[in-house]
């Protein structure tokens, strides 16, 4: 790091009971006041270089105290060193310090050609400014001084020097030994070329606190030269850095912000206030930042109570790249600790809302589509290898867009699997039978198929149907007469033998399904279950019969109606959403009956 030294004669300054004296042969004749501590110094030297105390002489000469002085004792002793000629050495860290107390003492040229002030002035612009470590370290300290530094545009000239040296080429920076983990002095040319991508500056800078680093994003952004994907991984390392604890304490977050101690509520302001920083500088590209990283930040936006606004644009930006989370990604804590519930289905649910609305407002360009977009270029003479390459493109994003709906289908599954536990534990059968109503059993995955055929607490009547379902699928696929059974546990294969659903047959079994759901007694009884060849335990039947007592309740309190008990498993809601949205109503009816 770079340094100034200013003077030659030693240092003569000492502590005499509470005074701070200067030893020389002659008397001291001037006693001042700086925040509390009294010096007695000499006349001559200091008002020989200080304005302002050459006025505070003049016109009130009893007046000997410096009210609000930048820098404390510190800086006020520096000054007064320089105006005795002794030694002083000025560096990065207290360069605001003596820039702002020579200032205040108005040693500026009007009083001495090359007075304190210019020297310092230049020692800023030609060597700290210059230097990436000093400019770092200068701008860090000023948070000491805000006032004082925007005012002698100290904060502004370190924003854009190290702006500058982001968006310049690493070989261009003087950078000190001791500045960075990831680019020195002694690196070859090489390296410091391949280390722009790398982002080398994105720690260094995550020093700074986090109004003085949203500036410096704000100067690098405005640049245009720094890659969007850079930008989020500087956001990122900053986050992980100022907000790992609110992941890991969860619950010693919330109790701070229920305290009432007012030095909790600061800090949580103050979070609060980091995250929504992170936010809103966030690049506005696609592939910017992982999902993951949003979907953490997601999490302590409920942690910490941040704005709806915040917490909206996050959901938005979520839903552009929700093929990429993961179910983990997705377990949400709820906004309160003091919540029974374990997730936060709200948020997901307006995730998956805005999913479904870019899904709409962009759909997949049709083949007719693109060959009349063909004849039109064609008639602007445009190559036929342009076209067929834009084509190409157009149906390249049509598949990217109907995989990504694949995926969040397939996690939207393990979502739901996941926080089953939590959301309807306490449901009764009745309960869970009205959410069945909602499923289609056709859309379901082999992976969720296979988890309801193995669920106990799922009505039998909707394991049946799920593994009919899903022969018939099977069957279809593979257009035989044959599907082999080995990945079916023995119990669920009884259970289709037990229905008349033949496991080797699955053609068959369909059509004797359907047409057994028709009946009205839909052959559903539990003398199904007496057949000496089913496997089926007692639990299994006495569970059934439960299921029947409890549909004719409910039937009764209806106003004595039967309908078809099939018809709970074919009311298939018109959009996907709509399914969704049923679930997370019936999750709020149970909490209000609970």
């Amino acid at each position: 790091m770079k340094f100034m030294k200013l003077g030659s004669r030693p240092d003569t300054f000492y502590t005499s009971e509470d005074l701070r004296c200067v030893s020389s042969e002659v008397s001291s004749d001037y006693t001042i006041e700086v925040s509390g501590s009294r010096y007695h110094l000499h006349k001559f030297p200091l008002l020989s270089k200080c304005l302002r105390l050459q006025r505070m002489c003049s016109e009130s000469p009893e007046s000997n105290q410096l009210p609000d002085f930048p820098g404390g004792v510190e800086a006020f002793e520096l000054c007064a060193k320089y105006c005795y000629g002794m030694t002083i050495t000025i560096s990065a860290y207290n360069i605001v310090a003596a820039r702002c107390a020579a200032e205040y003492l108005q040693m500026s040229e009007e009083v001495e050609k090359g007075n304190l002030v210019y020297k310092l002035e230049v020692f800023l612009n030609t060597c700290i400014l210059n230097g990436w470590r000093d400019s770092i370290v200068t701008l860090h300290t000023t948070k000491a001084f805000p006032l004082w530094s925007e005012d002698l545009a100290i904060t502004s000239r370190c924003i854009e020097a190290i702006a500058s040296k982001v968006l310049s080429h690493p070989s261009k920076v003087s950078l000190s030994h001791s500045h960075s983990r990831r680019v020195r002095d002694d690196d070859t040319s090489s390296n410091r070329a391949a280390a722009v991508s790398r982002g080398w500056w994105a720690e260094d800078i995550a020093e700074l606190g986090i109004d003085l680093y949203w500036r410096t994003m704000i100067a690098i952004k405005s640049g245009g030269k720094v890659p969007s994907s850079l930008i989020g991984d500087a956001l990122r390392v900053y986050a992980s850095k100022w907000l790992p604890s609110l992941q890991r304490n969860r619950k010693q977050v919330g109790k701070k912000e229920d305290s009432d101690s007012d030095s909790e509520t600061d800090v949580s302001s103050k979070h609060r206030l980091l995250l929504e920083s992170i936010i809103s500088l966030l690049p506005a590209e696609k592939a910017a930042v992982s999902c993951s990283f949003l979907l953490k930040l997601l999490k302590a936006a409920n942690i910490l109570n941040a704005s709806s606004s915040s917490k909206m644009e996050l959901a938005r930006r979520v839903a552009l790249q929700l093929e990429e989370a993961t179910v983990s990604d997705l377990l949400i804590p709820p906004t309160s600790y003091k919540s029974e519930m374990l997730y936060d289905v709200d948020v997901v649910a307006t995730i998956l809302e805005q999913f479904m609305i870019l899904g709409q407002t962009s759909p997949p360009t049709s083949p007719l589509r693109g060959k009349k977009g063909m004849m039109d270029r064609r008639q602007r003479s445009r190559s036929a290898e342009n076209i067929d390459l834009e084509f190409q493109e157009s149906r390249r994003s049509s598949s990217a867009s109907h995989s990504s709906k694949l995926k969040v289908a397939k996690l939207v599954d393990g979502y739901l699997q996941q926080i089953a536990r939590d959301a309807h534990k306490n449901l009764n059968k009745s309960e869970r039978k009205r959410i069945c109503r909602v499923l289609d059993c056709k859309k379901l995955s082999m992976e969720a198929c296979m988890h309801a055929a193995q669920n106990e607490k799922l009505p039998l009547r909707v394991v049946v149907q799920v593994l009919f379902y899903e022969q018939a699928r099977a069957a279809a696929a593979t257009n035989k007469g044959e599907v082999k059974m080995t990945e079916l546990p023995s119990n669920i294969k009884a259970l289709l033998a037990a229905h008349n659903i033949d496991p080797s047959n699955p053609s068959a079994a369909a059509f004797s399904t359907t047409t057994s759901m028709a009946g009205p007694e839909d052959q559903w009884s539990v003398s199904g279950l007496k057949s000496p060849k089913s496997k089926l335990s007692g639990t299994l039947r006495s569970k059934l019969a439960e299921d029947e007592e409890i549909d004719e309740r409910f039937m009764n309190q209806g106003g004595g109606r039967t309908p078809s008990r099939f018809k709970a498993f074919c009311a298939i809601p018109g959009r996907p959403k709509k399914m969704f949205s049923k679930f997370l109503s019936i999750n709020r009816n149970s909490n209000d009956k609970n």
